[in-house]
């Protein structure tokens, strides 16, 4: 996998650098994200590194009918003459690691032991904004196995408010 990593790295910096001189973001985000899931469908995956795919064949695989702009389908020929078009995935988490980070938003997911309402969503989110100086991209989970509070995993930043964390913390001072 770190190989992948390493190896679509480039391309994910370039498309990166094109979409955000052309503030195309969104709109590249979209393209990939639909290019990787492509990409990773089962039926799809060996024709793309199969020795007798051309790369205009496997480029006809992702060439969109609803219009995509020139410059991505550039990006794809690209993948496609270099044989990485199987590195689409990694591509589309590189990418959208660059964007969340160039747009200053922290993805944060949130497991708690029973299902949040919005009011409780939403200021979560206000704390969160305020805690990490940035904006906030918030998913929710539900583990009831956590009896009560929550985990909040924030990238680099875990937050384990659980009961049963709790126990588990207390469980290890009282071996010790």
């Amino acid at each position: 996998m770190s190989t992948a990593l390493t190896l679509a790295r480039p391309y994910a910096r370039a498309a990166f650098s094109l979409a955000r001189e052309q503030g195309k973001l969104p709109a590249w985000s979209e393209q990939i994200g639909l290019a990787a899931a492509i990409a990773c469908d089962a039926s799809v995956r060996p024709l793309l590194t199969s020795p007798g795919m051309t790369a205009d064949a496997a480029l006809a695989l992702f060439a969109p009918q609803r219009g995509d702009d020139a410059d991505f389908l550039q990006f794809l020929r690209v993948l496609a003459s270099n044989g990485r078009l199987p590195l689409l995935p990694e591509i589309a988490v590189l990418f959208e690691q660059a964007r969340a980070e160039a747009e200053k938003v922290v993805k944060v997911k949130v497991t708690s032991a029973a299902a949040l309402g919005g009011d409780e969503i939403a200021s979560l989110s206000a704390a969160l904004r305020r805690r990490f100086g940035s904006e906030i991209a918030l998913s929710h989970a539900v583990d009831p196995a956590l009896l009560g509070g929550a985990i909040i995993d924030a990238g680099d930043v875990v937050i384990d408010g659980s009961v049963r964390g709790k126990l588990d913390r207390l469980r290890t001072a009282l071996a010790q």
